[in-house]
């Protein structure tokens, strides 16, 4: 299980339990059409975040701030810290002394492993040369979902189809020229936002917009509306700055037809449960926040039929060491959502079982050199 503790306050998760659970048992592909066994494990080096990040001079006092005006984003994120600081406080302190209780947060000493390095990803700029292949009409174009077959990947048509692994382990196959790591029971579609055709009728959206390189004018053309069920769960990352979260909650949800239900926090951790950041740090918060809403669909609209979300919950975790990389959430959001409900994230940089995941750069974790394999010693003859 990747919640290690759980009380009123939130949750504490174990990020690269999920990962373990996922990949014990997956078959490799190899040339010729044969198939091994192998157990696949997420490199640990990049859940190694063992002290906070203060430099020397923090310590020793630094150096002080000038006696300047604050400007208005600077009050903006004043105001909010000082409305959520006692909850992130008190809650953190709690959750991580029930996590500790059961033998989590308690490594303090040192790693050894040598600094790894992941090659750079090219998948955006294949989506980009994917663009110029003229859009198909959608009355004739297949929208069906491809099966993957790690004998015969060549032929797949990864930007304009969903690929889905149905097979319940995990599966190592060359896509694109390289190995990737494919959970069980997950889909895919690699795109750019002007071809998400594909993916209708889902339970729980999850996106993740990087505010630094889709406009807003571009989010707002999600079309919500198409992907979306009636009373769909939907959650969006937001930086700690406040003109995101207004944005986010003031134009983009009400734009999509979302209702806004609550707020949660992210509260990272180091692996001895302090905070990566100092709480009442000038330079980075230690959490971030995600916006929780309900798609109200105006055909389908059921009042009082959506379950309630409690408000400012908080999820704590040692974050990856991998920019952008968020704790995976299925397991925290069950009790919100409908029974095997689809569930989609959007701007995805990995895949989840039982989830679909689209995004131009929606494979790049999952490259085989953010792996370890150990061959299992044994052979499929399936």
């Amino acid at each position: 299980m990747s919640v290690v503790a759980q009380g009123a306050w939130g949750w504490v998760l174990d990020p690269r339990s999920l990962f373990s659970q996922s990949y014990s048992r997956c078959i490799r592909w190899t040339e010729g059409g044969q198939k091994t066994v192998v157990t696949c494990s997420f490199k640990s080096q990049c859940f190694q975040t063992v002290q906070s990040h203060v430099s020397k001079k923090c310590e020793a006092g630094g150096r002080k701030r000038k006696c300047t005006k604050l400007n208005q984003g600077e009050i903006d994120i004043k105001a909010f810290h000082d409305k959520v600081r006692s909850v992130i406080l008190e809650g953190t302190l709690a959750l991580v002394e029930s996590a500790r209780a059961c033998g989590y947060l308690n490594t303090t000493e040192e790693f050894t492993q040598d600094p790894v390095t992941f090659p750079e990803c090219g998948l955006s700029d294949l989506c980009e040369m994917a663009k110029q292949i003229p859009l198909v009409d959608m009355e004739k174009q297949d929208t069906s979902a491809q099966a993957l077959e790690g004998s015969s990947t060549f032929h797949l048509d990864l930007f304009s189809r969903v690929t889905e692994n149905r097979s319940d382990s995990a599966a190592v196959v060359t896509l694109l020229g390289d190995e990737y790591v494919i959970p069980a029971q997950s889909a895919f579609l690699l795109s750019d936002f002007t071809r998400v055709q594909p993916l209708v009728g889902y339970y729980v959206i999850f996106s993740f917009p990087r505010y630094n390189a889709l406009p807003s004018s571009q989010l707002k053309k999600l079309p919500i509306s198409l992907l979306a069920s009636s009373d769909c769960l939907v959650v969006t990352w937001v930086t700690n700055r406040p003109s995101h979260l207004r944005f986010v909650c003031d134009e983009l949800y009400p734009h999509w037809g979302v209702e806004v239900m609550a707020e949660w926090l992210w509260v990272k951790v180091t692996t001895s449960g302090q905070f990566v950041f100092p709480l009442d740090s000038e330079h980075k918060k230690p959490y971030e926040i995600l916006v929780l809403g309900r798609f109200i669909s105006t055909v389908n609209r059921s009042e009082g039929e959506s379950i309630s979300i409690e408000d400012h919950r908080l999820i704590v975790s040692v974050p990856s060491t991998l920019h952008s990389q968020k704790p995976q959430l299925s397991e925290l959001l069950k009790p919100y959502i409908r029974p095997n409900a689809k569930c989609l994230e959007l701007f995805a940089r990995n895949l989840h079982p039982g989830w679909t995941s689209w995004g131009n750069e929606v494979l790049k974790f999952q490259h085989a050199s953010y792996f370890t394999m150990t061959p299992s010693g044994s052979v499929c003859l399936r």
